[in-house]
């Protein structure tokens, strides 16, 4: 497998991606999958991982930067928009079908974590995406505004989208936009704001296990306020017949979403539990990114036919 550092435009904004090229040759063209990252993460993380491991197994695959984020364009940095997450999956969707290693009408999609409704969004939209899995996959908008677990307090979320018109108007009036930390300081605040699943987070992007100095550490405030009115479920349907596969550790707190979705979806579809593993374990742990792997693999080689 070798990676290639490539560009792509995503409605005017250059996006950084990494594209993964398996190294035994192929008599034609290849099926390829677009790989999203989660939220604050960048491609050389997760999705970076995925995309490499899918690449040992014959497919073509690119991972890369949300725009506003990592190495990509986009102003202000650290904006988190649903809208334009969307845009840059049919945008890496686009780049790989110019592509003469990959068969345009074999490509898939992979979105971890909020890439998850990312994913669902895009596919739903659009019909050049023949099958979609995510891993550990969330809809971040129902995460900001529910909480990871959907217990969260809604007060909390009206307090944020406060703060939020309050940046806004700052920023009108020429202040600097405002930040919104994402992670704690120490392991021992994010338990006392997000119990396990935070400091599961705090332990993969804040210590040298998955820590990238590119990994956002902030989001500006007018990405609450975007994330209000995002749904990534109501386009489930629209996926209609193409397959569905999601894949969530029998241990992570967001699992309530992936069965909304399996509940959601009308064609083929599979929930598929990796024993033992949290939202955060599917990141990176070789003991549950091993199962993960190889159910991909069958998946996309059911839906987009063998890599040559």
């Amino acid at each position: 497998m070798t990676r290639t550092n490539v560009t792509f435009d995503s409605a005017g904004i250059e996006i950084a991606g990494h594209l993964y090229l398996p190294d035994a040759p192929s008599s034609a063209p290849r099926p390829a999958v677009v790989v999203g990252h989660p939220g604050t993460g960048v491609k050389e993380q997760a999705a970076g991982l995925y995309a490499a491991r899918l690449a040992e197994q014959g497919f073509v695959t690119i991972a890369f930067d949300a725009a506003f984020q990592g190495e990509s364009g986009g102003l202000p940095r650290g904006l988190e928009d649903p809208a334009h997450r969307v845009e840059d999956i049919k945008a890496a969707v686009s780049f790989l079908s110019t592509r003469e290693e990959v068969d345009a009408e074999r490509i898939g999609v992979l979105g971890i974590c909020a890439s998850g409704g990312y994913a669902l969004s895009a596919t739903g939209g659009d019909h050049r995406v023949k099958a979609v899995a995510t891993v550990s996959g969330v809809d971040v908008a129902r995460q900001f505004r529910l909480g990871a677990d959907g217990t969260q307090d809604p007060a909390v979320f009206q307090g944020m989208l406060d703060a939020a018109a309050q940046a806004r108007t700052a920023t009108a009036r020429g202040a600097e936009p405002a930040a919104l930390p994402v992670f704690p300081e120490t392991a021992e605040q994010a338990d006392a704001l997000g119990g396990e699943h935070g400091v599961e987070g705090f332990e993969y992007y804040c210590t040298p296990r998955g820590a990238h100095e590119r990994s956002a550490k902030f989001f500006v405030w007018e990405s609450v306020d975007r994330m209000a009115s995002f749904d990534a479920f109501h386009a489930v349907p629209l996926i209609g017949e193409r397959p569905l596969l999601q894949i969530i550790g029998t241990r992570a707190v967001t699992s309530w979403m992936a069965v909304d979705i399996h509940q959601k979806a009308t064609g083929p579809k599979e929930l598929h539990w990796v024993e033992g593993a949290s939202h955060v374990d599917l990141y990176d742990k070789k003991e549950y990114v091993d199962p993960a792997v190889a159910k991909l693999t069958d998946f996309y080689t059911a839906n987009l036919g063998a890599a040559n």
